[in-house]
């Protein structure tokens, strides 16, 4: 038998066993909602109590969808709108303003420049009384934002409280445009794009901000993909193109179903081939962001810098269903160029708790680039230069969590007109004894990691019946870490003000003002600057000489890191 009848051979027996699995689905799918569908009438019909039916059925849908990841979801049609927002659109009709429940009542928390809360003067600390005479007391936050979104061109009116006095605000709601690309500049001699989000035309936005950031001659480019949960994977497919030759592989999408089986090249010439590229990572960057990261790694087309990413490496598509409904399916796995699929939990695994976890070590595997450095699935996108991820103390977190930063934030504005640029702005020590001392008699109530792990010894003394030997000293550090909780405030002030000044200064200077503010505390970013002020450095990285390089913390391998 020569070959080519041996290669046809195999693919009528394979499409002949994908139709027989086929038929049996669905048979395997009609048997089962026969099933289904009476079992649901029978309790609508004769349940002792009075039953919702569209309660019901949303509790059944939801509990199946469980079993499989939390990315495949149902979406009623009541739900349709804010879908699309948070995975599709970047366009919807409101006044631009952020707002925020503190004790129950809704304050705005910040306002967006340009729009129509900015041009009719509402202020961050405005309470929020009534929208269009319906009162908000009581109501939730899908409840306030359906109240404030609307089309464009319609009206809305306001009833504020601010500084004891009721104000009426008439506004008429107008496009609000959420940028996926939400910052960019040369800081120096270098280019920078921060990148929030992979919606619609994210790559053309990113492409727009390089094209202007190009004609100032940059030595170098950073894009930053923090925080970046992901979007459409056809934009970062883009947004690779931008930086590497066309009919390169950039994606693989594999899933069950052939069809879904997809290969994803750059079909275009690139805009930027040559510029030399950092890339800024960290555990929250997913999915697009993780795309993008790992094809330009694996194509040794830039330096990846940062903590190790998320690790999603599933995708999604959206079906539409009966009475304009949809359903989100998980539908594939993609790889990155290398061969490598960076998920990192395995949902097809569940504990007898119903828990999945992640992927086992041994399960691991290596795979290399396109000039031969090691890379690693299972696991993330692993940077090149790792940098110890920040972690915010307690009381800092209760702070945050607490809203202690937003009254202090309206009142500076108020009492400081005028304050220095945002990439310059600092708060003296004098203004950060102001805050501590307005935070006397409010409650912001944590527990130090400190006593959590003392209360952990306590629980496993009374386990091991030997707290009445130790309860004495375990009394007395509880004591001490009493007064030492006091001085907190004191040992946590670098990144107590940090996050007070990035507060105060979005009251002048809005959201680009609180992002370059922050540029003054930022280690990755002056890693990826260090990067890129070295050809050599960058090169001997490039050609794994410098890979997987630690910053500030002790050198780790891949495992290790994948316990932390």
């Amino acid at each position: 038998m020569n070959k080519n009848k041996f290669a046809l051979l195999i693919a009528t027996v394979a499409i002949a066993s994908f139709t027989w699995s086929f038929k049996e689905d669905l048979f395997l799918v009609s048997k089962n909602l026969d099933i289904f569908a009476s079992l649901y009438k029978e309790i609508s019909i004769n349940y002792v109590d009075e039953t919702d039916p569209a309660d019901l059925m949303k509790s059944g849908i939801d509990a199946m969808l469980e079993t499989l990841d939390p990315y495949t979801v149902y979406v009623p049609e009541s739900e349709v709108e804010d879908f699309k927002l948070k995975y599709v659109s970047t366009q919807f009709g409101g006044i631009g303003v952020s707002t925020v429940f503190i004790e129950g009542k809704l304050f705005v928390n910040e306002v967006t420049e340009g729009y129509p809360a900015f041009k009719q003067g509402m202020l961050a600390g405005d309470q929020i009384m009534k929208i269009n005479g319906t009162e908000i007391k009581g109501k939730d936050r899908l409840q306030v934002s359906a109240l404030l979104r609307g089309p464009r061109g319609s009206a809305i009116d306001l009833l504020l409280l601010r500084e004891g006095s009721l104000l009426q605000k008439q506004l008429v709601r107008d496009e609000i445009r959420q940028p996926n690309v939400t910052y960019s500049g040369m800081l120096g001699d270098v280019a920078y794009i921060r990148l929030d989000k992979f919606l619609e035309n994210s790559a053309q936005e990113v492409q727009n901000a390089a094209v202007e950031l190009n004609k100032l001659h940059p030595r170098g480019m950073i894009l930053d993909l923090r925080y970046n949960g992901g979007g459409i994977l056809q934009e970062a497919v883009k947004i690779v193109n931008l930086f590497v030759n066309k009919d390169m592989l950039i994606v693989t999408q594999k899933g069950r179903n052939p069809e879904k089986t997809i290969n994803y090249k750059t079909n275009a010439l690139p805009f930027l081939p040559d510029l030399p590229l950092t890339v800024l990572i960290n555990g929250s960057s997913a999915s697009a962001s993780e795309i993008v990261a790992g094809a330009l790694q694996d194509l040794d087309r830039a330096v990846i810098v940062g903590q190790r990413s998320y690790g999603k490496g599933l995708v999604q598509q959206t079906f539409n269903l009966p009475y304009n409904s949809l359903v989100k399916i998980t539908v594939a796995k993609y790889f990155t160029p290398s061969g490598r699929c960076i998920q990192a939990i395995d949902y097809s695994q569940k504990s007898a708790a119903g828990k999945s976890g992640r992927i086992a070590d041994s399960l691991i595997a290596k795979f290399n680039t396109r000039t031969g450095r090691s890379v690693y699935d299972g696991n993330g996108i692993y940077p090149d230069v790792v940098l110890g991820a920040s972690k915010l103390s307690p009381v800092t977190i209760s702070l945050i969590s607490k809203s202690m930063f937003f009254d202090f934030a309206n009142a500076y504005k108020k009492s400081h007109p005028v304050i220095a640029p945002a990439a310059e702005f600092k708060l003296s020590d004098e203004d950060y004894t102001a805050f501590t001392n307005s935070l006397e008699g409010k409650d912001y109530a944590y527990v130090s990691n400190t006593e959590k792990l003392l209360n952990d010894l306590r629980s496993e003394a009374e386990k091991e019946q030997k707290l009445p030997e130790v309860k004495a000293d375990l009394d007395d550090l509880k004591a001490k870490m009493l007064v030492a909780r006091k001085t907190d405030l004191i040992t946590h002030k670098p990144e107590i003000k940090r996050i007070l000044e990035s507060q105060i200064v979005s009251r002048y200077y809005f959201e680009k003002g609180r992002i370059m503010q922050a540029f003054q505390y930022d280690k990755e970013l002056e890693a990826a600057k260090s990067v890129l002020a070295s050809s050599t450095k960058m090169l001997a990285i490039l050609k794994g000489e410098g890979a997987y390089k630690t910053i500030g913390d002790p050198a780790k391998t891949l495992t290790d890191a994948d316990n932390n």
